[in-house]
């Protein structure tokens, strides 16, 4: 039963940060007539108050990952059992592509559409390693500091590497496969999701261990 709750609470929490990363940007780029830089400022605050929000909420009922990167890499150190891995992702890509169809329902658009919006090549998948390892980084280095706090410190970071990063800070295999199916500001083309994918599993254990190494553990 308890199992039970926390995919239900991982679900719920998953499908809500799709639906606020996803409507605002389709928000934004509606009221931005144009601005680019408008609609990525309203996507990325919006972005960091939802993360805030369902990371406080979430986080004592089911550790509020979101993300299969944190919920392997979090495995990987022994801070999560193994046995609950597969439930987890399953739950986190399901709900992924609910929030994203829940947006498209709202905003009047079809259920789901394949992106057109290119992101390759090596500026994209560097910056996805650093926009996951620091994402990893933030999670490592505060957990000990209770939901509240960890929520506001990620969602501040998130908000940020919107800025820094030549990806806007994907940061999360499921958000990066759900985004695939929305052709609006945030989506990214299907072929391009396995270049983010692998460069996010690869760094989010790395970027933890080295939030033990510095001696936080």
């Amino acid at each position: 039963m308890r199992l039970a709750r926390q995919l239900v609470a991982e679900g719920v929490g998953t499908a809500l940060l799709l639906a606020v990363v996803v409507g605002s940007g389709i928000m934004g780029e509606r009221l931005a007539g144009g601005n680019a830089a408008i609609a990525l400022l309203a996507n990325s605050i919006a972005t960091g108050c939802g993360l805030w929000v369902l990371i406080a909420l979430f986080g004592p009922l089911s550790g509020a990952h979101f993300n299969p990167a944190v919920t392997i890499a979090t495995a990987s150190v022994g801070h999560f059992p193994w046995r609950h891995v597969p439930a987890y992702v399953v739950v986190q890509l399901a709900a992924a592509f609910l929030g994203v169809g829940l947006v498209h329902l709202m905003f009047a658009l079809p259920l789901f559409t394949a992106s057109e919006h290119v992101r390759s090549g090596a500026g994209q998948w560097v910056s996805e390693a650093v926009a996951t390892g620091g994402l990893l980084l933030t999670i490592g280095l505060a957990r000990h500091k209770g939901a509240i706090t960890v929520g506001a410190l990620v969602a501040v970071y998130i908000s940020a590497a919107y800025w820094f990063t030549a990806s806007t800070s994907f940061a999360n295999p499921a958000v990066t496969v759900a985004r695939a199916a929305t052709n609006t500001f945030t989506g990214i083309r299907p072929i391009d999701t396995a270049g983010f994918v692998i460069v996010q599993l690869v760094s989010a254990p790395i970027a933890l261990r080295l939030a033990m190494w510095l001696g936080i553990e």
